[in-house]
């Protein structure tokens, strides 16, 4: 998690900071949804390697964005999910999907 000196002054450019990635955002997509094991989000993510994938789960984990449960199976069984702050991006995460609605049919007409 980042240290209160580390973060930005602006609150727009911390949240940036934290999600601003294409990848993350797409991460953070499928995880409103439902929680997600790492297989499934990387075939649903077209073109994430993984090491993106990996790299980011980490990082959204380490913000308290994400919560990674391990189930003690055999074979292991680990999914990602979204933590209360996570969650609490749902408005955040809804008004970018409004705007790029009314975007993609602003060129419709």
């Amino acid at each position: 998690m980042l240290s209160k000196e580390n973060l930005p002054a602006c609150p727009v450019a911390t949240t940036v900071q934290l999600i601003g990635s294409k990848w993350k955002l797409l991460i953070l997509r499928n995880l409103l949804v439902r929680p997600w094991r790492f297989n499934e989000l990387k075939k649903d993510l077209a073109g994430i390697s993984q090491k993106v994938l990996t790299d980011s789960l980490r990082a959204l984990e380490e913000d308290g964005i994400v919560i990674r449960t391990v189930y003690p199976e055999v074979p292991p069984h680990v999914e990602y999910s979204l933590s209360e702050l996570g969650e609490s991006m749902r408005s955040v995460l809804k008004a970018m999907e409004d705007w790029g609605l009314a975007y993609q049919k602003s060129f419709s007409n």
